[in-house]
């Protein structure tokens, strides 16, 4: 039986940080190669998307740019094209803002600093299913606190019967983390801001519009943002 289709055969994966939170490791490297269980942290995502039949990646670098750029397009699958953001760093939004000429509508986003495993999908596949381009600006693939490790955090996101997604209110504990991973259309980057902007701006505008959405991840997560995050992630993934 075939896969069914998958809404985009595109993913940017945003690797152009600095990693501050990684150091001492990224003193000499940038964060995406950092390795985690024999494999650099940028692998473990586009091993990912490759799995699920994502044909293409754009990838932005900044920090330590040449070394990152030369692990990621000396790769067979995905097929990978390099966002440059050598002179100015762009943060999320302004990186995906740069490089939407050479993304489709819709296309999936991905942080390149965590590692998942999927439950009975794969995240892009069950996105995929979940997608409905006439009412969703961006859905985002959200993981229960159980789900989540290495993370202590109060979560990000509420969610509605239908998927629909809100902030988590001050003071309060929300019941969904945001995995880092997300299906994009074109609409959530109308009017967006020059230079560099967080895709927050973009996402509370669609909340406002009823247009964020959110799918519940039924695999495992793990936030890989710090050195101390290694050794647990390894020993739960049951190799080092």
């Amino acid at each position: 039986m075939s896969k069914p289709p998958l809404a985009s055969d595109t993913a940017m994966v945003l690797a152009a940080g600095l990693g501050k939170r990684m150091r001492p490791l990224t003193a000499s490297q940038p964060k995406p190669l950092v390795r985690v269980a024999g494999r650099a942290l940028i692998d473990h995502a586009l091993d990912r998307l490759a799995d699920a039949g994502v044909a293409k990646a754009v990838v932005n670098v900044h920090y330590l740019a040449d070394a990152l750029e030369a692990h990621v397009t000396a790769r067979r699958a995905p097929e990978v094209k390099i966002s440059d953001e050598r002179a100015n760093l762009l943060e999320t939004g302004g990186g995906m803002a740069k490089a939407l000429p050479l993304l489709p509508d819709p296309f999936f986003a991905l942080n390149s600093d965590n590692i998942w495993l999927d439950g009975p999908k794969n995240a892009f596949a069950d996105l995929s299913a979940a997608w409905d381009p006439d009412t969703m600006d961006a859905l985002l693939l959200l993981v229960p606190h159980a789900r989540a490790f290495n993370f202590n955090g109060p979560g990000d996101f509420h969610m509605d019967a239908l998927g629909r997604l809100t902030r988590r209110q001050p003071a309060r504990i929300a019941p969904f983390i945001y995995s880092g991973i997300q299906l994009v259309s074109h609409r959530l980057m109308r009017d967006a801001p020059d230079g560099a902007f967080s895709t927050n701006i973009l996402w509370n505008r669609a909340i406002a519009e009823g247009r964020l959405y959110g799918r519940a991840f039924t695999g495992l997560w793990f936030e890989v943002g710090t050195p101390q995050a290694i050794g647990p992630t390894e020993e739960a993934l049951g190799r080092g």
